[in-house]
């Protein structure tokens, strides 16, 4: 196919503006689910990436001089359903949390509500794709992004036995980012122990951690993609209090052992999650939720549908 130039003006460049007011019209659609162990940080580390409270904190000692909420005995799933606009964009924000992950005695299968409500959200949007009077714009509530939440170890053990069970499961369905919650309980040495030994098991284990390879990047975009790999599980500290180091106000915590600021790269890495997360990888999180783990799925489902209609078929002609 040849590439041609115009003599003169012709306008179709005006293309991307439209489809950018469409867009800013309609607003966005994303949906982030974290998983983890109670006290690691969950909800705050989501109110800190998007400068709002979103969420209220459900972890032990959440609430200040309150009593400890009790344990679930299973896995819960909790949504909470948010508009954010900036600057005339508007982003609709789905945060589902899943209190009880791993706080029971036996753990055993815990991982199988957070994998069954991420399935079906997949099956609820194939079912309104495949009705006759579809909608023109489906509600999508497939999960986007896995925010799943390593507890700091200064042994530097790698992954717990329920983390690779889970792990496995998630990466199959879902975007899945691993992030080690209060990072500040280690030192930054027993940071980057832990976290050489945690990519060591995401190899040895197989694996499919976000964010994914292929060959319509740029060579630009595969190096990128390959400094982010290096810093996973990214190393979080959030807050969405303010305070003051050294006459400057940012958002941190104090300690016994001093200030925190949440957005010092010295400190933790948050301003790369966020950057990752939102700011150069939040289209192509929803576009391979889209082309990839939804595809994967619908193609199951409608191979099992052609297979279940022909056993129907060929048991009536006998």
């Amino acid at each position: 196919m040849s590439e041609i130039q115009p003599s003169s003006y012709v306008g179709f460049d005006t293309i991307t503006s439209q489809i950018e007011h469409r867009l800013v019209k309609k607003g966005f659609q994303f949906n982030v689910m974290v998983v983890g162990h109670s006290g690691l940080g969950k909800s705050t580390l989501v109110n800190t990436l998007f400068a709002s409270h979103l969420v209220d904190s459900q972890g032990a000692g959440s609430g200040s001089g309150a009593a400890a909420p009790a344990i679930s005995q299973t896995t819960e799933i909790s949504v909470s359903q948010h508009t954010l606009v900036e600057d005339k964009v508007r982003l609709n924000i789905n945060i589902i949390d899943t209190p009880g992950f791993g706080d029971q005695i036996n753990n055993n299968k815990v991982w199988e509500p957070i994998v069954k409500y991420i399935k079906e959200q997949h099956s609820n949007y194939l079912r309104k794709e495949l009705t006759a009077q579809r909608e023109r714009h489906i509600r999508d509530t497939r999960v986007h992004a896995v925010l799943y939440f390593l507890e700091p170890n200064a042994t530097a053990k790698g992954l717990a036995p329920l983390d690779v069970a889970t792990l496995k499961r998630l990466a199959e369905i879902a975007n899945v980012i691993p992030v080690i919650g209060k990072a500040d309980t280690l030192t930054l040495a027993e940071r980057e122990a832990f976290r050489n030994t945690v990519q060591r098991d995401f190899k040895r284990h197989g694996l499919s951690i976000y964010p994914y390879d292929s060959d319509e990047l740029t060579e630009e975009e595969l190096e990128l993609n390959e400094s982010i790999r290096s810093i996973i599980p990214f190393a979080v500290v959030a807050s969405e209090k303010e305070i003051e180091i050294n006459g400057e106000t940012v958002r941190g915590r104090k300690t016994r052992w001093g200030a925190i600021n949440v957005e010092d790269i010295n400190q933790c890495e948050f301003v790369y999650l966020r950057e990752f997360l939102i700011r150069t990888h939040l289209q192509d999180l929803i576009e391979s939720t889209s082309f990839i783990h939804y595809e994967r799925f619908r193609a199951r489902q409608l191979i099992a549908l052609k297979e279940n209609a022909s056993n129907r078929q060929s048991s009536a002609q006998h």
